[in-house]
């Protein structure tokens, strides 16, 4: 019964925080993708959520998470989870039926901005760069974020420099700085680099 009214009360607050009201979900601004639940695991209704940060360690007592199911944020409890691997969980849903699960494969996963743990110094979660400057340790500007691509096994930076698209790996290493103030990241990145993206090929020209 306690575990029920905490559940509920998870809920209205999570609404609130959200404030969906019917609101199209591209007009919620207090949330961030989370990532996607990419397929089942076993036989249990288990499913694997593929998660988008570098600290996975920061979600071991995740309770709930919203899935965009035909437009709509649904909220699901989380009963047990497991890591399946560095950055993706292993979740077992409360009182979900077969349908919903199926539902759920292959759908972007949301968190309330209030419930994520706030980063500092050069720790960041993908979303909130967004939009940030890039500039290497001589300051020049290496371009404004426009995505991250974490789909494959190097995680890259992609910018947009002059109209033109730069792909700048993300090493952890490389990284100097991060001023959420000012909006910038200051990397150390090997001479040459974005020239890459900039310089005409012999092909091109």
């Amino acid at each position: 019964m306690l575990k029920l009214q905490k559940e509920k009360l998870l809920l209205l607050k999570l609404k609130k925080t959200l404030k969906l009201k019917n609101k199209p979900l591209l007009c919620v601004k207090k949330i961030a993708i989370f990532r996607k639940i990419t397929r089942r695991h076993g036989l249990a209704g288990n499913v694997i959520l593929k998660l988008d940060t570098d600290q996975p360690e920061l979600y071991n007592k995740l309770e709930s998470i919203f899935v965009e199911i035909n437009g709509l944020l649904v909220p699901f409890f989380i009963e047990k989870s497991s890591w399946s691997k560095l950055d993706a969980l292993n979740l077992a849903f409360k009182n979900s039926s077969e349908a919903m699960v199926d539902q759920t494969l292959g759908k972007n996963v949301y968190l309330p901005l209030a419930s994520l743990p706030k980063l500092t110094g050069k720790q960041f979660y993908y979303h909130e760069i967004i939009g940030f400057e890039i500039f290497d340790q001589d300051d020049n500007n290496c371009g404004v974020i426009r995505s991250v691509n974490d789909q494959t096994a190097q995680v890259y930076f992609i910018t947009n420099l002059d109209g033109k698209e730069v792909v700048i790996p993300m090493i952890k290493d490389w990284i100097l700085d991060v001023d959420r103030e000012e909006r910038t990241i200051k990397m150390e990145l090997p001479e040459g680099l974005i020239d890459v993206f900039l310089v005409p090929s012999k092909k091109d020209e």
